[in-house]
């Protein structure tokens, strides 16, 4: 596995720039966002593999952009991981109760997360 296309909508600049040079150096391809809106835009013209939803993002929060892309026919089909700090709890139960794929706390244990990524890649019904 690898050479999948993972789509990062993460507003903090060291968390995406880790989260992508994590999954460029395990073979993956990588689209970045910093708004919830424009990782909506991305996920609908690149129809990514995998997205990687932060909560708490500029405009619309992770939860509203994981309902507009599984609210399109397009797009629904896309697993979701949830990427959130872990000293928040309430986003984190937010997220649960959302029907997001996955959960990642913040900061990332990297082995953590390329198994977590790896999985539910390996889990992702063709389409």
């Amino acid at each position: 596995m690898a050479n999948e296309l993972v789509l990062i909508v993460e507003d903090n600049d060291n968390n995406r720039k880790l989260a992508r040079d994590v999954l460029r150096f395990k073979g993956y391809r990588v689209l970045e966002a910093v708004t919830g809106e424009d990782g909506v835009a991305l996920a609908a013209l690149h129809k990514p593999d995998l997205i990687l939803m932060d909560y708490q993002l500029p405009g619309i929060d992770g939860i509203e952009a994981f309902r507009r892309i599984r609210g399109e026919a397009a797009t629904a089909h896309i697993p979701i991981i949830a990427v959130t700090s872990s000293a928040m709890r309430e986003e984190a139960r937010r997220m649960k109760e959302a029907g997001f794929d996955r959960f990642q706390s913040k900061p990332i244990d990297v082995k953590d997360f390329l198994r977590i990524v790896a999985d539910v890649l390996a889990a992702k019904v063709p389409t």
